[in-house]
């Protein structure tokens, strides 16, 4: 059997950890769907992250799911805010149960980055006015650095209360029966926007040296591990690079990340980018550098890894995890394309019928 479709598991910091089939993970990627814009899941994000663990995923991350209203990316964004939220999201998990999936959700707040029309095609590009139901956003600095409008510098108290919601979502999650939880501070968003110094101008206790721009996160993280059982894996997911000039950097992660492992987080994606114009490099497996940098700062049996960023061949993930770069793969947008990506990655990696094939789809494996 291959590394990749392997069974592995997640380290927590009580009990055994959370089991996987594989160490494939589908990636939280925006949907833009939530047509009632109340934050609400509905049928679409049950057939698009249902299709996936059918599809033989090891774990199905959440698209980005806010904490509070005014943390969405775009008024379409889903969220956990509320016990309604609560009650949308179970069934859903319910359903990721029953294909054999772990189920896990990303909270994330927007920032300055929030508020702005859906990604979509034929969609307008910019900030949601008032009018068509947009909201002024907050970030840690009043700044046009992310090219919409500039948002309100927060206050320390609004920090604080942020803290708060993070830690409210945490145990919404868990009541919803999620089985890990990621905390997104990555991609230009709330957390990111605190860590690099294009988006944080303070001059308090929040911003200009390292320790300053990283205690948001930390606090978060604390906050977020309190709330969050300790036998379920918790989870960060970092813009290693920002491939900007004065950004912030992966020597910089590395020591976050053991900052924060240190308080309980113990599964780590790598991602880049978010926060000015990127200038960083492309091709397959361009991000597969930063997992490395982290996977080698951390105890292997207390920390797992996972690798992102236009990996989309078998042979390619499992050669990343063969040499120990990962112990993991996230897949984004080759499992859009393909939501059964982990049972044709069996096929091309030789490794025959596999236990994670929904009896459905058997025959997808014959050839």
């Amino acid at each position: 059997m291959s590394r990749l479709l392997s069974p592995v598991t997640l380290p927590s910091v009580e009990g055994g950890g959370l089991r996987l089939r594989n160490a494939t993970f589908l990636a939280p990627m925006c949907q833009y769907s939530v047509t009632r814009r109340d934050g609400l899941p509905t049928s679409w994000q049950l057939v698009h992250l249902g299709a996936r663990a059918s599809g033989g995923f090891g774990l199905v991350w959440t698209e980005a799911t806010a904490i509070v209203p005014e943390g969405r990316i775009s008024p379409e964004d889903t969220g956990i805010w509320s016990d309604e939220h609560t009650e949308a999201w179970r069934p859903i998990v319910d359903f990721l149960h029953e294909q054999g999936a772990a189920a896990g959700i990303q909270l994330g707040h927007a920032g300055g980055k929030a508020s702005a029309y859906p990604a979509l095609p034929e969609t307008a590009r910019g900030t949601v006015p008032a009018d068509e139901g947009g909201w002024s956003a907050q970030a840690p600095s009043s700044t046009d650095v992310f090219g919409l409008a500039v948002p309100a510098a927060l206050t320390v108290t609004q920090i604080s209360d942020l803290v708060t919601d993070w830690g409210r979502a945490a145990r919404r999650a868990d009541a919803a029966g999620f089985d890990a939880l990621q905390i997104h501070a990555a991609h230009g968003y709330l957390l990111h926007e605190f860590l690099s110094p294009l988006s944080n101008e303070r001059s308090d206790e929040y911003g200009g040296s390292f320790e300053n721009r990283t205690r948001f996160v930390l606090e978060v993280v604390a906050e977020v591990r309190r709330n969050w059982p300790a036998e379920k894996p918790l989870a960060i997911r970092f813009s290693g690079e920002d491939w900007v000039e004065g950004g912030w950097t992966i020597s910089e992660t590395v020591v976050l990340a053991q900052l924060v492992h240190a308080l309980g987080v113990t599964v780590f994606d790598l991602s880049s980018g978010g926060i000015g114009a990127f200038t960083g490099p492309v091709g397959p497996g361009y991000q597969v550098s930063l997992a490395r940098a982290v996977r080698e700062a951390l105890p292997a049996e207390t920390a797992f890894v996972t690798a992102v960023g236009q990996i989309t061949e078998a042979r390619h993930a499992e050669a990343i995890l063969v040499g120990g770069d990962a112990d993991g793969i996230t897949v984004g947008r080759a499992a859009l394309a393909n939501p059964n990506w982990p049972v044709h990655a069996a096929v091309q990696l030789g490794d025959g019928q596999v236990g994670f094939v929904a009896p459905q789809y058997w025959r997808a494996t014959m050839g």
